[in-house]
């Protein structure tokens, strides 16, 4: 029997290979991530798995998927609840500037022992075809029509991920087969993309056309995690690897850790086949998919994330004059202020981990991996989205990831002696 756990690392390390394959890049971005833990666990080694152990932080990934519909958000939801990964938070990127029509969730364990045997996660976006703002009516017409006559999951992959749910796992074969399957959903495919339509969608959004010009779906990226993203940024760009032009989230600076940090590689044009409208095909490249790397900090309260938010809203070309004096400087006086969350392991406090994302840092790892801009029609209003409209279009709930963390920072306060804790 495999257990759930074991077919999620197993299901996150055949992706892995699968798109190192495809991107070769991703392959050198993750030796080079392995080479800054390496050098950063032999530097610090008293600190290096203050946010958790390096094996896991060796094996962990996300990534992240598109699809068009509730119907094929619903299959996704299916799917990864076969690996123990659930609906974690709602994204709204429509609101990011520059705007993308897509609302996103994040599928990852939520139990914090199955978060430190593999917390691999696929943060997950949908298009928003009712939204006026991108879609007139007959453009919605024709999106919809185009995607609910594709089937991206086949059936014995869903029967396969009900039972792994249901049991908590699959005796082999089914194991193996199951996480073949699931690889091969995310293949990029080699069918010819229709020219015309793919065209079509990209006047409105290069995402909606990745979503919704072509029949399959596919990875976007893949993300191993660093203990040192300005080092492997400046290593990356050494090797001549083309990187977006910043690190996206908190800025670098000698107080604790909070939430995230991301960057990535350029897109990389990858060739692909056209059916043209006169019936030939063309050869012809896209530029959709990137490799990403994280650092990731401490879990913030809302407390803590609403002053967070307001000092890189204020003025983010001076983030760090901005931090120095008004973000807590140690974990001490984040425990004290109740900004931040924290358990207990053998009597010693320790931080917990954020596993979840920050919307303005995906919509800019988006926006720097695209060539032109999503523009939304001014005077419009928006189709109404939320976690609850997501919550019954998934036909589960979406959990809240503040109080996923509360949760765990509870259950580490019955075994902590001292001063109940925020």
């Amino acid at each position: 029997m495999a257990e759930i756990h074991e077919l999620r690392s197993r299901f996150a390390a055949a992706l892995s290979r699968m798109y190192g394959r495809e991107v070769p890049a991703y392959a050198t971005l993750v030796a080079v991530t392995e080479a800054v833990n390496a050098d950063f666990l032999a530097a610090h080694p008293d600190s290096a798995e203050h946010l958790g152990s390096i094996a896991r932080v060796t094996a962990e990934r996300h990534g992240a998927i598109r699809v068009g519909t509730p119907a094929e958000m619903r299959d996704v939801t299916i799917l990864f609840a076969g690996f123990g990964m659930h609906p974690v938070g709602f994204y709204d990127l429509r609101e990011a500037t520059p705007p993308v029509p897509v609302v996103s969730t994040a599928f990852r364990p939520i139990d914090a022992g199955e978060l430190d045997r593999n917390p691999f996660r696929v943060f997950t976006s949908m298009l928003t075809t009712a939204d006026r703002r991108f879609f007139d009516a007959d453009l919605q017409r024709r999106l919809e029509g185009f995607l609910t006559r594709r089937r991206l999951f086949p059936d014995v992959l869903l029967s396969l991920a009900r039972r792994s749910a249901d049991d908590n796992g699959l005796g082999e074969p089914d194991a193996g087969r199951f996480v073949e399957l699931a690889t091969g959903v995310f293949e990029l495919s080699s069918e010819p993309v229709d020219g015309g339509w793919y065209r079509e969608l990209e006047q409105v959004s290069a995402v909606a056309a990745d979503i919704g010009g072509v029949t399959s779906t596919h990875i976007n990226h893949l993300t191993p995690r660093v203990l040192d993203i300005d080092d492997l940024y400046a290593r990356m760009q050494a090797r001549g690897i083309a990187m977006i032009d910043r690190i996206q989230g908190p800025p670098r600076w000698d107080g604790p850790a909070v939430l995230l940090r991301q960057t990535s590689f350029r897109a990389l044009a990858e060739p692909r086949r056209f059916a043209e409208p006169d019936g030939s095909i063309s050869d012809g490249a896209l530029r959709v998919r990137f490799g990403e790397v994280e650092a990731r900090g401490i879990a913030l309260t809302p407390a803590g994330r609403e002053l967070y938010d307001q000092l890189m809203t204020a003025d983010p070309s001076n983030a760090n004059g901005l931090w120095d004096g008004r973000f807590p400087s140690t974990e001490d006086e984040l425990e004290a202020r109740g900004m931040a969350y924290f358990t207990c392991q053998d009597g010693t406090r320790r931080p917990i981990v954020y596993e979840d994302f920050l919307p303005r840092s995906a919509a800019g790892i988006f926006r720097s991996n695209l060539d032109t801009d999503t523009s939304a029609a001014a005077g419009v209003a928006g189709a109404a989205y939320d976690r609850g409209w997501l919550s019954q279009a998934v036909g589960r709930d979406v959990h809240d990831p503040y109080e996923l963390y509360r949760q765990q920072q509870e259950l580490g306060q019955q075994r902590y002696p001292g001063e109940a804790r925020r």
